[in-house]
């Protein structure tokens, strides 16, 4: 059912009604209020700014009466729409009867919930609710945010959903789930998914998003982190966007996780390994301290639980006044007092002095549970762009290292290998030297990553179409370039080794 919170936020859609849902979904999709829809309707430039959550060109671009255009002034722009003019594209009596919508002014009705169209990776037409104004999650500057508000989608969502490995699984968990952006991604290869939030506002609106999305409900438990879980649950996959913003205190319960420092994604990452089943992936969204006098790469190999590979990736690093900046904006702090705004920023200041913060990383951490006897943990910064979705490169990161681990050097000299798809190799040196002052492979596809290789190595890499072993390529090399082959053969391997686990190599199996 609706409710309202102890916060005073307004009340929410009941969602004991399926089947107004589904007839709410076909009179949305009719009306072509999509991903598609809105882009076709608002043109690209008012599309982004919506995005962004600005709405003046969206509200310019929706001033006729046209079916679509009331939808998205009622449930994108919050603005209020005649009851004849919602009568002709919904089933309005049931959605204000359901509380999808409420009565104001004279004969007018307003949502009570944003609703955004959302283009799922199969050509879905999904729908995130979120609450009013919030549609846009992350730092949007959105005024004076309530502590249990629920937000929509943001870049981190996206994020984490396209960096997701979506093989087939039996069960998946979502921890803090906020609007169910994760959890619906989930339904989607998951047979079970489960989805906790400390806030229970976050749940029903779960629950909302689901169902207006066509997807199979979930099993919803309200608690922090993984207090919902039985001690004997494990998964197959377990996602989280947790409320990672180091802060001082807990003010807003989306984004600030109420430990100290980076204590809440530290516990997150521990406690994964043992909710894993053997195979199984644990991926989440993190901030982590840069303490002054510490290496960060090496704390961040000590949250990594036993029997787990790892690879972390740092995407950002901001020093601690960009950082805090960034979040009292996120709030909207920045839009009133100017003297409680200095005293929240002097608070920012004070706790990461006080443990000798210097900087804030961002970025992706991916468990995965391992019956290896030394597991892999990888730790890296690469802050270029990327190519999303990223989980099926994400998953063949792991297949290869569990290559690497079966395949000594004299095995590896037997394998066969073929240079994976869109890499290409550029020389640079001063122009009309004879030869270049350094190779560099290059991806065109997902990390994007570029590496130095030697002469040898380039033409190890060109040749490499998986008819010809290793060895036999080097033999040929040799002889090329007038070197032992044996030498040749026993320098090597590390060079191929490094070209297979960042991916500009594929094992032929």
């Amino acid at each position: 059912m609706g409710g309202v919170t102890d916060s005073g936020l307004a009340p929410l859609p009941a969602t004991d009604r399926p089947e107004a849902a589904a007839r709410l979904r076909d009179a949305l999709l009719a009306a072509s209020f999509t991903a598609d829809g809105l882009l076709d309707l608002l043109g690209a430039p008012a599309y982004a700014a919506l995005a962004r959550s600005e709405t003046v060109p969206a509200l310019r671009a929706t001033r006729g009466d046209a079916p679509l255009e009331t939808l998205v002034r009622l449930f994108l722009l919050q603005q209020p729409a005649p009851h004849a003019r919602v009568a002709a594209v919904l089933p309005v009596e049931e959605a204000l009867e359901g509380g999808w919508l409420t009565r104001v002014g004279g004969d007018e009705v307003a949502a009570t919930v944003d609703v955004r169209p959302y283009g799922g990776p199969g050509g879905e037409d999904w729908f995130i609710v979120s609450d009013l104004g919030c549609a846009v999650g992350g730092a949007g500057g959105i005024g004076r945010r309530d502590e249990a508000v629920v937000l929509g989608v943001g870049g981190a969502s996206t994020t984490l959903a396209g960096i997701t490995v979506r093989t087939p699984v039996a069960s998946a968990l979502d921890l803090g789930t906020g609007s169910g952006i994760q959890a619906l991604h989930a339904s989607q290869h998951a047979t079970r998914v489960t989805a906790t939030d400390l806030n229970p506002r976050a749940l029903h609106i779960t629950a909302l998003t689901l169902a207006l999305s066509g997807a199979p409900a979930a099993d919803l438990r309200e608690g922090s982190l993984f207090e919902p879980v039985r001690n004997d649950e494990t998964f197959d996959l377990i996602v989280s966007n947790p409320p990672f913003v180091i802060s001082p205190g807990a003010r807003l319960t989306y984004r600030d996780g109420g430990m100290g420092g980076d204590d809440l994604c530290r516990s997150l990452v521990q406690q994964a390994g043992e909710r894993l089943n053997e195979g199984g992936f644990a991926q989440f969204l993190a901030n982590w301290q840069h303490v002054a006098g510490e290496d960060w790469q090496d704390r961040l190999r000590s949250w990594v639980p036993r029997g787990c590979d790892a690879w972390i990736v740092q995407r950002e690093v901001q020093d601690i006044t960009q950082y805090a900046e960034l979040w009292l904006r996120d709030a909207g702090d920045h839009r009133g007092d100017p003297a409680e705004y200095q005293a929240r920023y002097d608070a920012w200041l004070d706790e990461f002095e006080a443990r000798k913060v210097k900087a804030i990383g961002f970025g992706w951490i991916t468990l995965r549970r391992t019956g290896a006897a030394e597991p892999s943990v990888t730790v890296e910064e690469w802050p270029h762009p990327v190519e999303q979705p990223l989980g099926e490169a994400i998953r063949a990161h792991f297949d290869r290292l569990d290559f690497l681990r079966e395949y000594d050097d004299a095995a590896l000299l037997e394998g066969h290998f073929r240079l994976a798809a869109e890499v290409v190799q550029e020389q640079v040196g001063l122009p009309g030297a004879e030869d270049p002052e350094h190779v560099v492979l290059r991806q065109h596809r997902g990390m994007r990553r570029a590496t130095k290789v030697d002469t040898v190595g380039a033409g190890f890499a060109g040749v490499c179409d998986g008819t010809l072993s290793a060895g036999r390529i080097l033999d040929a090399i040799a002889q090329l370039v007038g070197e032992d082959p044996v030498l040749l053969r026993d320098r090597t391997p590390a060079q191929i080794r490094l070209l297979v686990e960042q991916g500009f190599l594929e094992p032929v199996v």
